[in-house]
């Protein structure tokens, strides 16, 4: 029942190129980004990576996106990620974009051995009718696109299909997690690092706090760990290694206070 791993290296030995991989995160919040950097030192490539968003230029999955190590990404954000963009539209990256909360529930299906379901959200759109863009060419023009999807009509309105989502592997990052890989997500790193985990047929967890057996309340678990496979204990550095995608700063208030 021990799933502790000495090293995020370990952890990673047996993902090889091509492995498709579900990582939670969104934006810089909740992003495991020691598995990240101990999967980049690996070299493996050709990765499909399902994630919200493909990280920031030179944080997170931005990191092994911009040494093309990455071939396909299904997500629903591409943000202020240039580098993102640049391949995209170049036609280097193949990219599936669906709606987030579409993609959301794609991932707790798959975790939940549901095979396919039926959602309201993309109706009418190229979601449904097939048409976005998935690969470009190297001349601006479409190589591949979306293929269209089942619809039908329940109670009156219409739902499209949607498949769920496994992987090979999940990375996530929790806040606490036990030996036995239960787990406890910090406020809003929970976002989708639950439902990746719940998705990879191999599930590696890095822990910012390691607890022994029992010490994890029940009721403040948010993931029971038969979705993990194995832990990676952080060091107190690597645990407060944490970065702002944005800083912003309110106005002074009229007595000349900052508020926060």
């Amino acid at each position: 029942m021990d799933k502790v791993v000495a090293t995020a290296e370990e952890a990673l030995a047996d993902v090889m190129d091509g492995a498709s991989l579900a990582v939670g995160g969104f934006g810089l919040s909740g992003v495991p980004d020691v598995l990240i950097r101990a999967l980049y030192a690996t070299g493996v490539t050709g990765l499909s990576v399902v994630s919200n968003n493909c990280g920031v230029d030179g944080g997170g999955l931005g990191i092994l996106l911009a040494a093309g190590r990455i071939a396909r990404v299904t997500g629903s954000y591409v943000g202020d990620n240039k580098e993102f963009a640049r391949q995209y539209l170049s036609g280097e990256l193949l990219v599936e974009l669906t709606p987030q909360g579409t993609l959301a529930e794609r991932l707790r299906a798959g975790g939940c051995g549901i095979p396919a379901f039926f959602t309201p959200a993309g109706v009418g759109t190229q979601v449904a009718e097939g048409g976005l863009p998935w690969r470009y060419a190297p001349d601006g023009t479409v190589a591949v696109t979306s293929p269209p999807k089942e619809v039908r009509e329940f109670d009156g309105r219409r739902h499209v299909l949607e498949h769920g989502i496994t992987t090979d592997f999940a990375l996530v990052r929790a806040a606490r997690g036990d030996r036995h890989g239960n787990l406890v997500f910090h406020r809003s790193a929970r976002n989708f690092n639950p439902l990746a985990a719940m998705a990879g047929r191999v599930t590696i967890a890095e822990v910012e706090q390691l607890a022994e057996p029992g010490e994890l309340d029940p009721d403040e678990i948010h993931l029971p760990g038969v979705f993990v496979q194995r832990v990676v204990e952080l060091t107190p550095e690597q645990a407060a290694d944490k970065h702002i995608e944005r800083r912003t700063v309110s106005a002074p208030s009229a007595r000349g206070t900052v508020r926060h």
